[in-house]
This record gives C-alpha cells, structure tokens and sequence, in this order.
C-alpha cells in the first residue's frame, strides 16, 4: 500500500500543535478527500455547506473559525470567493 505523503506529513506536524483540536482535523480530513477526489491537484474548489457535512461540522462559526486557524497555521491556503455561486479554493500545502 502507498503511503500518502501529504496526509502522513498533516499528522507529524499536528502531533506537538497544541492548537490543533478535533474540529481542525474532521475539517482538515473533508478538505483531503476533496484533494483526493481532485486527483491530488490544488487548489480544490470547496462548497462550504457540503465540506461541512462531509466533516460533520454543524456550526457555521466553527467552519470558519477552523478553516482560518488550518490558514494561519500553514496546514492550507484558503482563497474565500465571497460569493455563493462561485466555490471558495483550499491550497493543501506541504507541512
């Protein structure tokens, strides 16, 4: 079985994060299989709603909250279109 670099690098470098709690992950995990689904090509086009759902986040406040913090750590870029008929886009960098 391949190792998935990307996904294996993630969970070295949030193991001595303190900042990092289950939220981010969830979230950080529905973003990956996007990344997958994207045939591992950045950016990939998100859809808050259903990256919500798929990270069984049920709070907008926490969505966003998440998503800022995954940012201003370095685990993505996020690229928020502020429109809702055009897909915001998540970078998944090399951590």
């Amino acid at each position: 079985m391949r190792e998935i670099k990307e996904l294996t690098s993630f969970y070295e470098a949030i193991r001595d994060d303190p900042r990092i709690g289950t939220s981010h992950i969830s979230l950080y995990m529905a973003l990956f299989q996007l990344y997958n689904l994207n045939g591992f090509r950045n950016p990939v086009t998100i859809c808050r709603k259903r990256v919500m759902e798929v990270a069984k986040i049920s709070g907008v406040a926490t969505f966003h909250k998440c998503i800022k913090h995954l940012d201003e750590y370095g685990y993505i870029r996020y690229e928020p279109s502020y429109d809702s008929r055009v897909g915001s886009e998540v970078y998944l960098l090399n951590v």
